[in-house]
């Protein structure tokens, strides 16, 4: 494993990485530009639902909350941190569309008019291949593009063809270098196969298995846009909702993609909660950033996985090798819609979770007296 020294390089990168943020249903029905509140789910036919469900359990809000109000302490923690560049999996269509997809259970949408509430913390990027981005159909993903296009936040992972899908987002980062954001998924993580985009049809990146060819098909992506100094990034939507075990093929491929296919992070997300996470030829491996923000709040079930609390990923890496100098990760905890600083016994609960998961790879959490967890070795 790395030895997580001070770096020699006067400038590190730091990179901002979170799990799946969830700004429709409820939390967009908050927002001051609510879309039609309908739904097509089996058990609730009214986005409003999921608001009633938060307050019955943590109090009445005064509708509707400011933009940034759903980002809550993350927007101090990040005007500390100042982060080069800011990465999500928005798990949302930012759409008006009103084609759902029949035969999804679940459908997450956001008004374009609420837009600057992903503004409203400087994100740069937004990794698209998931299992909610096409929700409300093939006019649903193409406002979602145009919308992010219009607010000036850089999309990879669905397009309006398989080139437009695979096509990384390029970050320039002054004086630093330039950040590659490859966006991926899997068939584990819900996305359906129909909306794998194709030659001439729209979609996402949909790998087809974990297997060598799809690694070197990301290989030969890296390949075309790399350039000496630049950090590639695949973020990868895969794996189920619930618990901490990690295939041996995700392992594999995570392996093979820094081994052969010049990347130098790996992003993971699906999960609804964080999963252990492993440092591999001195490159970060995150399996699972779990929910970042989302409006489950009241909603029963799985309660031993503190689908609750969530974190800020903070990764420092050497521009001219991307190899990792430190990871610093700030509790978060989603109350009333919005995220705020974890107390202290759920700064613990993480640590110890984070820490019990990571030591099957070598890895070591520590808990700092302001609540923050660190990568030791």
């Amino acid at each position: 494993m790395v030895n997580l020294k001070e770096s020699t390089i006067k400038a590190p990168l730091t990179l901002f990485l979170c799990g799946d943020v969830m700004t429709g249903r409820g939390i967009d029905q908050l927002l001051p530009h609510p879309s039609n509140p309908q739904l097509h789910e089996p058990y609730v036919r009214n986005a409003r639902r999921y608001v009633e469900l938060g307050e019955k359990i943590n109090g009445a809000l005064t509708k509707p909350v400011s933009f940034d109000y759903i980002w809550g302490d993350a927007l101090a923690k990040l005007e500390n941190m100042k982060p080069d560049a800011r990465l999500i999996n928005l798990e949302t269509s930012i759409t008006v569309s009103d084609d759902f997809w029949a035969d999804k259970g679940i459908h997450y949408r956001m008004h374009p008019a609420n837009i600057d509430s992903l503004t409203a913390a400087n994100i740069d990027c937004c990794a698209l291949a998931n299992n909610h981005v096409l929700d409300w159909g093939y006019a649903g993903l193409s406002e979602t593009l145009q919308t992010l296009r219009h607010a000036r936040i850089q999309t990879a992972g669905a397009g309006a063809n398989l080139q437009g899908a695979q096509t990384p987002a390029i970050l320039d980062i002054p004086a630093k270098g330039r950040v590659i954001v490859i966006s991926c998924g899997t068939a584990s993580s819900g996305i359906l196969s129909e909306w794998a985009a194709r030659n001439g049809k729209a979609g996402v990146y949909l790998l087809s298995d974990l297997s060598r060819a799809s690694v070197d098909e990301i290989g030969s992506i890296v390949r075309q846009v790399k350039q000496p100094g630049d950090i590639a990034i695949v973020s990868i939507h895969w794996g189920g909702n619930w618990g901490y075990h990690i295939p041996q093929e995700h392992i594999e491929f995570a392996h093979h993609l820094i081994d052969f296919a010049g990347v130098d992070i790996l992003h993971g997300h699906s999960s609804h909660h964080p999963l252990g996470l492993e440092v591999y030829r001195e490159k970060l491996i995150l399996y699972g950033c779990g929910d970042f923000l989302n409006d489950y709040e009241g909603i029963g079930g799985h309660e031993s996985y503190r689908g609750d609390l969530s974190l800020m990923y903070f990764v420092k890496v050497a521009p001219d090798t991307g190899q990792l100098i430190a990871l610093e990760m700030v509790p978060m905890q989603i109350r009333r819609f919005r995220l705020n600083l974890a107390l202290e016994h759920d700064a613990h609960w993480l640590h110890r979770t984070l820490d019990e998961q990571s030591r099957k790879f070598n890895c070591r959490i520590e808990l700092t007296t302001d609540r923050t967890l660190k990568l030791v070795h």
